[in-house]
């Protein structure tokens, strides 16, 4: 029996290749309702979640900044709140960070900031999630001491048996100021009858996880802990058991970040605290865990100005430990080099042009 084959005719190829063109057209937009995940802006709300702020209602950002700059343009800087001036400034720094973004905005219309928004909010939840998934287990090797083991063990993909349940990181999530080794306080946090909100600091912010109440400042967020995840999240999960020597294509190199923020201080606090609770979802609702109180009260510290000489020696400190090209402004040129010789004779050629301008005046 002689086998049946299908012949198609030219029209037809013809049509069947036009239509096949037209799906993968090079030169078309395509829609936009459905963003790609390699949107620039889901690229950079990846970034900007993780470094700038971690908690943000990019919807509110855009629609108050673009309020600021229109219609309130010419009211007075005095009369916003402490938390408008803050919003703003972060939407002035979203703006310089993405090209074409304030001409975007601005002519775009309603349907534009949605899109942008939904964008930059769909990289920074995006971040967020992969960084809570992977902490999750890797937070357990850093808290484990060497050679030995957790008692009892914990899973590394089921929390319910961390947070105040856990000796272990029952320490480590105890407020500083109260004490974890005393059995009627340690049973109140177990219980709930002691509710410790996010603006209680926990020890493992601290070196040593020691907490002076003298010098509250000492070792404020130094503890190994936080370098650990840090490295993880920014440079690169391998970089955390030895000396960084580049930051190879971790996340800090991919966005060509060669300087820690503050921000991304506050931000790894804030992903440690939730891995060492034993709340299984993150939600910056979330009233159990406080994780969104948590982490504005560490921004309000870093913007204080009354703590700036602290908060400064901090930011060295914290680029000391993960990036290991980093050197500082406080470090004197060498006497003799071509660049102190550069900005020496620099100096001699303005003070040369001033003189005259200085000594031609009248009374």
């Amino acid at each position: 029996m002689p086998r049946h084959v299908d012949t198609v005719s030219d029209d037809q190829l013809e049509k069947s290749c036009g239509q096949r063109r037209k799906q993968v057209d090079a030169l078309q937009l395509g829609p936009r309702k459905r963003p790609s995940v390699t949107d620039p802006l889901v690229h950079y709300g990846r970034h900007f979640g993780r470094t700038v702020h971690a908690l943000c209602n990019f919807q509110a950002l855009l629609t108050n900044g673009i309020l600021r700059m229109g219609e309130l343009a010419d009211t007075p800087e005095e009369n916003f709140t402490a938390e408008e001036r803050r919003e703003h400034r972060i939407f002035q720094e979203l703006l310089k960070s993405v090209a074409g973004l304030e001409e975007r905005l601005m002519q775009g219309g309603d349907d534009e900031v949605d899109i942008v928004a939904e964008l930059l909010t769909k990289g920074a939840s995006g971040a967020r999630g992969d960084d809570t998934k992977s902490l999750k287990g890797s937070v357990l090797d850093w808290i484990t001491p060497k050679g030995q083991n957790l008692v009892p063990p914990l899973a590394r993909n089921v929390k319910i048996d961390r947070g105040f349940h856990h000796e272990r990181t029952g320490a480590l999530l105890c407020p500083a100021g109260i004490d974890w080794s005393n059995p009627e306080t340690k049973t109140k946090l177990r219980s709930g009858e002691i509710i410790v909100t996010g603006d209680q600091w926990p020890l493992f912010l601290y070196a040593d996880y020691r907490y002076d109440p003298e010098d509250p400042w000492n070792g404020l967020f130094q503890s190994a802990l936080l370098v650990c995840a840090y490295k993880h999240v920014f440079t690169s999960p391998s970089s955390v058991d030895r000396e960084p020597k580049a930051t190879r294509s971790g996340n800090a190199r991919i966005h060509g970040m060669t300087r820690v923020t503050l921000p991304s201080v506050a931000y790894i606090a804030t992903q440690v605290r939730f891995a060492l609770t034993s709340s299984p979802v993150f939600s910056r609702t979330d009233t159990v865990t406080d994780s969104e109180r948590f982490h504005n009260s560490i921004l309000d510290v870093f913007e204080d100005p009354d703590e700036k000489q602290e908060v400064d020696n901090l930011v060295v400190w914290w680029n000391r430990q993960v990036f290991p090209s980093y050197s500082t402004a406080q470090r004197p040129l060498a006497k003799n080099s071509a660049l102190a010789r550069i900005r020496e004779k620099r100096a001699q050629m303005k003070e040369l042009v001033s003189v005259p301008d200085g000594g031609s005046g009248s009374a």
